[in-house]
């Protein structure tokens, strides 16, 4: 069984920062791919950014240049730092990855999503 686990979400004022973390633990052989995703009330679930297991970044355009996503795979952590936060960043924050784990002899990889993590940007 795999989980991912994301913190460090909350209240901040426009212009402000954050930093979330995602750690994955369990049947863990290999994190592979892995992003952050987030879902604005009455929104659907977008990409704000991957990183790969080589470290190539992606992000959204509404995000880039603002925010930085990372990875820690000796502590099987992601991390995204969020700066000069808006009022439109305000949403649940999910982390996402594709695993793979041993089972039986066999090396089998799926996707995971977190919980989720609320960050609202309010003056």
């Amino acid at each position: 069984q795999v989980q991912l686990v994301e913190s460090g979400g909350g209240l901040v004022q426009p212009g402000e920062s954050l930093s979330l973390s995602c750690v994955a633990s369990g049947n863990i052989f290999s994190l592979n791919d892995m992003g952050w995703y987030r879902q604005a009330p009455g929104k659907e679930r977008e990409l704000v950014a991957r990183i790969t297991s080589s470290r190539r970044t992606n992000y959204a355009a509404s995000v880039k240049g603002r925010f930085t996503i990372s990875r820690d795979n000796a502590k099987n952590t992601m991390y995204l730092q969020m700066n000069s936060l808006k009022p439109e960043d305000t949403a649940v924050y999910y982390c996402n990855a594709d695993i793979s784990s041993i089972s039986y002899y066999r090396t089998t990889t799926r996707n995971y999503w977190g919980e989720g993590t609320r960050v609202a940007v309010s003056s």
